[in-house]
């Protein structure tokens, strides 16, 4: 494999080398340039007060130089991308690696048809047998039998189908590794960065509530927050990036920011007597909010746990095993059109290349039996040995005999033959139809991944958008409330809604994600653009 240091460097460069090639390397560079560049350099530096020759900066520069080589040594091991863990995972998964074993075994079948064993017969005789050439004492007979022409390599072709039936169950069994390791890895992103989300908003309302204790003790508390009304809950664990309750918050804000002059009048006069109360019930308000929220929090991070074991187990590594995260998920672009999409699947999904490569060897397994009712030719030679026999004083005979011999099975039970042909026609028409059914269930998985995208790309820019109004929305509380003019539950109220949208974009942009795994896992190919 190439790496960055292979590519920029050369396979011989000192870099490659180990530390201490590295290091012999890096002096010959340096002594190398002290002896030969500056001494043949058109400008005069020994009346510089920068002397090169210097053993001491010599010394800093190797050691300045190797810490610069460690760092970047360093960070290109830990920062794995995930394209790394799915190597990773398709070499370390028993799972896949017992698939490809089931594979390799089905592949040695293709050597195995060939010619039936040969067939040797011996008779010895307790005593000789009188015949005209001699006493016969023993008889030995060889038979190779031979199958219809063409048996053979149809053989050999049926079970090179099935062997690639099996790969491309090998393939799948891949193609759903890979997505489980995806899924995992995105899952694991997004609940960093809300971790992340809910930390920084923790702070805010940390700050919030020393504003409102500094207000309280200064009995300067805003008039319109009265012990009666209630502060909104955080939603920290978002669980659908498509709702609809992210408007819904926008129109409460703007029901309570436009109540009636009579109300907010009443509101004022009554402030004299419970400005203290009011104030104290802001500080308990945003005191029930940070309990909830850090709860929330170690909720997240307890969710942590199970996938950082689940995703080390897909690599078969151990379940503490450090997992390099990004600081966020990154949009996705697709690089082909919905129909085409579709197409792909088609094309190159492994399960319809499974039932195809059936189809062919039900099809081989078809004319095997066709061959069947077709007869064996054997051909062989038979050997008779023979001791002379004494006849009238004379020795008669004696000499050993050979014989050659043809044989030829006679197929006339025809019944079982045309009972299996029938059979893998039945078995091809299955095939047939299970290739058909899983090109609809195909179909209709990518349908539904289809819209999942779209769903998630419409709700993605939704939510952009509205980050961005909550903002603006928040700076102008917050103006106005170091004026007295907003009370602090306007300004609470936005910044919860401000938490919410942004865990919806983190739920919408994983959804995404998803998606694209699983029309990746459809259609057995990548389908963004690669940088």
């Amino acid at each position: 494999m190439e790496t960055k240091h292979s590519k920029f460097h050369g396979a011989n460069s000192p870099f490659l080398r180990g530390p201490g090639g590295f290091l012999f390397g890096l002096w010959s560079v340096v002594t190398q340039t002290t002896a030969k560049g500056f001494r043949d350099s058109s400008f005069e530096i020994r009346h510089s007060t920068f002397d090169i020759r210097n053993l001491e900066f010599k010394v800093r520069t190797v050691i300045l130089l190797l810490t610069t080589y460690l760092l970047l040594l360093t960070n290109q091991t830990k920062a794995q991308s995930l394209d790394d863990y799915l190597i990773l995972a398709a070499e370390n998964n028993p799972g896949l690696k017992a698939s490809y074993a089931r594979y390799q075994a089905m592949a040695e079948r293709v050597n195995q048809p060939g010619l039936p064993d040969p067939e040797l017969q011996a008779g010895f005789f307790l005593e000789p047998m009188e015949r005209f050439m001699g006493n016969q004492t023993a008889d030995f007979r060889l038979m190779q039998m031979f199958p219809w022409f063409g048996m053979i390599g149809t053989q050999k072709e049926e079970a090179n189908q099935m062997a690639k039936a099996q790969y491309q169950l090998f393939l799948e069994e891949k193609n759903q590794l890979l997505l489980l390791v995806k899924s995992t890895w995105y899952e694991q992103v997004r609940l960093k960065e809300e971790i992340k989300i809910s930390k920084e908003n923790l702070e805010y309302l940390r700050k919030y509530e020393e504003l409102a204790l500094i207000r309280f003790q200064a009995g300067t508390s805003s008039p319109s927050l009265t012990p009666s009304q209630s502060m909104p809950k955080p939603t920290v664990n978002s669980t659908s990036a498509g709702s609809s309750s992210g408007m819904g918050g926008m129109g409460g804000i703007t029901s309570s920011a436009m109540n009636s002059p009579s109300s907010m009048n009443s509101e004022m006069s009554a402030a004299p007597m419970g400005s203290s109360t009011t104030g104290m019930s802001a500080v308990l308000q945003i005191r029930m909010q940070i309990r909830e929220l850090e709860n929330s929090i170690e909720q997240l991070q307890a969710n942590q746990e199970p996938l950082q074991i689940k995703f080390n187990q897909l690599l078969n590594r151990e379940i503490r095993a450090e997992i390099n995260l990004p600081e966020q998920l990154e949009k996705p672009v697709l690089s082909l059109e919905k129909q085409e999409i579709l197409d792909s699947i088609r094309q190159n999904n492994p399960m319809l290349a499974m039932y195809q490569a059936e189809i062919g060897a039900y099809e081989q397994q078809a004319k095997m039996a066709k061959l069947e009712g077709k007869p064996m030719l054997g051909a062989g030679v038979n050997y008779m040995t023979f001791a002379p026999r004494p006849e009238n004083g004379m020795q008669m005979g004696g000499e050993n005999m050979v014989m050659p011999m043809v044989s030829l099975t006679l197929p006339i039970y025809r019944k079982k033959i045309n009972s299996k042909i029938k059979e893998t026609e039945y078995l091809k028409e299955s095939a047939q139809l299970d290739r058909q059914k899983t090109e609809n269930l195909l179909a209709m998985e990518w349908a539904n991944a289809f819209r999942t995208w779209e769903e998630s790309d419409r709700n993605l820019r939704l939510y952009e958008d509205q980050i961005l109004l909550v903002n603006q929305q928040i700076h102008l509380l917050e103006t106005s409330f170091t004026s007295n003019a907003t009370g602090l539950e306007e300004v609470l109220r936005a910044n919860q809604q401000l938490l919410d949208y942004q865990q919806k974009r983190i739920n919408a942009l994983n959804q995404q994600q998803q998606s694209l795994a699983q029309l990746e896992a459809l259609a057995a190919t990548s389908l963004t653009f690669q940088p």
